[in-house]
C-alpha cells in the first residue's frame, strides 16, 4: 500500500485561496475568462455514454435543499452555479458573467448571462435568484442561512441584473456561490408550492449542461445532453446514466469490467485501491477534492445525561488512537485531525488548540472523575454509535472506535441505516448517543465548519448541520463576529480563537482529514475542470474510446446543430 499512496497528490494548500476569491470582486474588477481544464494531447471527441457510480442514492436530486455528497455529485450536472473555480482556485463566469462588490463589502452585484433557457425553455432571469435567495438559500440550505443571513434586501433593477445588499460585510459569500454551494432553482415551478416536498425536487429543471430525463429509484437516474446549453458545443458527452451499487465489491467489479467509468469519492474499499490502481484499463484521480477540505469526526450528543461533563467527552478523545484509526482503518489515507479545521486552511488552521492525544490511563482517571465507575461487568456506560452510511471505511471507522471505548470501560454498540433514518436520527429526533460523520469544511470556516457548531440549528432536522446539540454561547459569539468582521485578518484571528473554545468545550471529537479519490477510465479526459469538480458538472469530459460506441472530433465554440 505505500507505493500507492505515494502516487498519490497531496491536498492543496488553501491559506492563499480566500484572499485571491476576494481580490476578485474587491478590485471591482469583472470576472476572470472561463479557462479550460488541462489540455488534453487530443481534441475533444463527442459521444458516448458515461456510467457513473453513485452511492448511496441520494434521497433528493436538488443540492439547493440538501448538501449531501451524492445530491451534490449528480445536481451539478442539472443546474449551474452562479461562478465555476477553475483548477487554480480561480473564480470563472457561468450564469453570472461578471460581478462586483463595493468598498464596503456590504454590497454584491451579478451581472447574469443573457439568452440562458431552463430546460422547460423558460427564460433565466433574476427574478429567479431572488426568489431562491429569498425562500431557499436564507431558509433551508443548512450552510447558506449563515451565508446569506445577513441578506437585508435583493434588487433586481432588470432582467439580468441581482443586487444583494447586507447589513455587514460578508467576504466569504463569494467562495460559495457555485452549483453547489447556491444552486438558483426555477421560480415558476415553485413559488407558491410546498419548497420541501415540490415535486421538482426529484425531476429537476436546471439550466445545467444535461437534462434529467429518469429516476428508476434503488437502480440509475438518466441525465441526457441539454442541445441548447449556453455554454456552446459543450456537454461532449451524449448521456450520463448514475448507477445505484450498494454492494462495495460489485462496484469494484464494475469498474474493472468496464460496466462504469467513473465513481467518485472513494467508491471501493481502501484495501481494494490498489490492486484497481495497476490496471491500465483504469486510472485513480485525487484532483477536483481541493475545495472540500474535509474532515473525520465524532458528533456527541451532549444532551445525553452522561455527556454534559466535559470531562466524559474528553475521556472519550483519549481513548481514541487517531494513528491506529488512519493506519489500520483509512490505510493511511488521513492525517490526525486536532481541530475541525483542517491544516490545509493555512491561516484559519490552528494547531496551538486543547489537544486529546490518545491516553487511555488519562481517559480512565477522567470517567472516574465523572463518577462513572466500573460495574461487576467491567463497564461504566452502555451506548450506541451510528455512522453516515457512506461505505464500509464508515462502519469500521465505528468499529474500531467501539474496541477502542471498551478498553475503558464504555460497552458500545454498532448500529446501521440508510441515510435518510440516519439524518433523520442525528439532526431531527436527536436519538442518538455517538455518531461518526465526515464533513466538507470548505475554503472558509464560515461555510463548512461553524454549521456544526450553531446553536441556532440544533433539532430542526437540517442535515448536515449541528449534531452534537451544542449550544457555547463563547463560540456563537465569535462566529457571529467573523461573519460581520470587513477585515480579513481580523476574521481570521476570530476562527482561531474559535477552534480553540470548542476544542475545550469537546462537543465532537475532530478524527482525522480526510483525502478522497476518484476512480475513473483511463479513455475518459478532462474529467478535472475545477477544485470542487466532484460538486461540479462533467461538461467538459468525453471519451477518446467511448464504451461500445462511437464518438466525432468536436470543434469548440461550435454551434449544437453542427455537430
Amino acid at each position: 500500500m505505500t507505493n500507492f499512496l505515494r502516487t498519490l497528490r497531496p491536498a492543496t494548500p488553501l491559506a492563499w485561496l480566500l484572499p485571491a476569491v476576494l481580490s476578485l470582486g474587491l478590485l471591482g474588477a469583472a470576472a476572470q475568462a472561463s479557462a479550460a481544464p488541462a489540455a488534453s494531447a487530443d481534441k475533444p471527441r463527442a459521444g458516448g455514454t458515461l456510467t457513473t457510480i453513485i452511492q448511496p442514492e441520494p434521497v433528493i436530486l436538488t443540492s439547493a435543499l440538501n448538501s449531501a455528497a451524492p445530491t451534490g455529485f449528480f445536481s451539478a450536472n442539472v443546474f449551474d452555479g452562479l461562478i465555476e473555480y477553475d483548477n487554480d482556485f480561480k473564480l470563472k463566469p457561468a450564469l453570472a458573467e461578471r460581478w462586483e462588490i463595493s468598498k464596503d463589502s456590504k454590497t454584491l452585484t451579478f451581472h447574469l448571462r443573457p439568452n440562458v433557457k431552463w430546460h422547460d425553455g423558460k427564460p433565466f432571469t433574476s427574478a429567479d435568484v431572488k426568489w431562491t435567495l429569498e425562500n431557499v438559500w436564507k431558509k433551508l440550505h443548512p450552510r447558506n442561512q449563515i451565508l446569506f443571513g445577513k441578506v437585508t434586501q435583493v434588487d433586481t433593477p432588470d432582467a439580468l441584473t441581482v443586487v444583494l445588499r447586507f447589513s455587514e460585510p460578508s467576504l466569504a459569500v463569494l467562495s460559495s456561490l457555485n452549483s453547489n454551494g447556491a444552486q438558483v432553482l426555477p421560480r415558476h415551478l415553485y413559488e407558491g408550492t410546498d419548497i420541501l416536498n415540490n415535486p421538482y425536487n426529484n425531476k429537476p429543471v436546471g439550466t445545467g449542461p444535461f437534462v434529467f430525463k429518469e429516476w428508476s429509484k434503488g437502480n440509475y437516474i438518466v441525465l441526457e445532453r441539454n442541445p441548447n446549453y449556453w455554454d456552446k458545443g459543450k456537454p461532449y458527452l451524449d448521456k450520463i446514466i448514475f448507477k445505484v451499487i450498494p454492494d462495495a465489491s460489485a462496484r469494484a467489479a464494475a469498474l474493472e469490467k468496464g460496466e462504469a467509468q467513473y465513481a467518485p469519492f472513494n467508491p471501493v474499499p481502501l484495501k481494494d485501491a490498489q490492486r484497481l490502481a495497476q490496471l491500465p484499463s483504469l486510472k485513480l484521480e485525487t484532483r477536483g477534492y481541493d475545495w472540500l477540505s474535509p474532515w473525520l469526526f465524532m458528533d456527541v450528543n451532549v444532551d445525553r445525561p452522561y455527556f454534559k461533563d466535559v470531562r466524559v467527552r474528553q475521556a472519550l478523545a483519549h481513548a481514541i488512537d487517531l494513528n491506529a484509526l488512519n493506519k489500520v482503518v483509512w490505510f493511511g489515507f488521513g492525517k490526525p485531525a486536532v481541530s475541525p479545521v483542517v491544516s490545509t486552511l493555512g491561516q484559519f488552521f490552528n494547531g496551538n488548540v486543547p489537544r486529546y492525544p490518545y491516553d487511555p490511563a488519562r481517559a480512565e482517571a477522567l470517567l472516574d472523575a465523572a463518577g462513572l465507575k466500573r460495574g461487576a461487568d467491567g463497564n461504566r456506560l452502555k451506548v450506541q454509535i451510528d455512522y453516515l452510511p457512506y461505505g464500509d471505511d464508515y462502519k469500521r471507522s465505528a468499529e474500531y472506535i467501539k474496541q477502542a471505548l471498551k478498553r475503558v470501560g464504555i460497552d458500545v454498540t454498532v448500529r446501521t441505516q440508510d441515510t435518510p433514518t440516519y439524518t433523520r436520527r442525528v439532526y431531527g429526533d436527536r436519538d442518538f448517543d455517538l455518531a461518526v460523520v465526515w464533513f466538507a469544511g470548505f475554503a472558509d470556516p464560515l461555510v463548512g465548519v461553524t454549521r456544526a457548531y450553531r446553536a441556532d440549528t440544533v433539532g430542526k432536522n437540517i442535515p448536515w448541520s449541528n449534531g452534537s446539540g451544542y449550544r457555547g454561547d463563547e463560540a456563537n459569539r465569535l462566529i457571529d463576529q467573523a461573519q460581520g468582521s470587513p477585515s480579513q485578518a481580523e476574521r481570521v484571528e476570530l476562527f482561531r480563537k474559535f477552534q480553540s473554545v470548542v476544542q475545550t468545550d469537546l462537543p465532537s471529537v475532530p478524527l482525522l482529514e480526510l483525502r478522497f479519490f476518484t476512480v475513473q477510465s483511463a479513455q475518459l479526459r478532462d474529467t478535472v475542470s475545477g477544485v470542487d469538480q466532484v460538486y461540479a458538472s462533467l461538461k467538459h469530459a468525453w471519451f477518446a474510446v467511448p464504451p461500445g460506441g462511437n464518438a466525432t472530433v468536436a470543434t469548440a465554440g461550435k454551434a449544437d446543430g453542427a455537430r
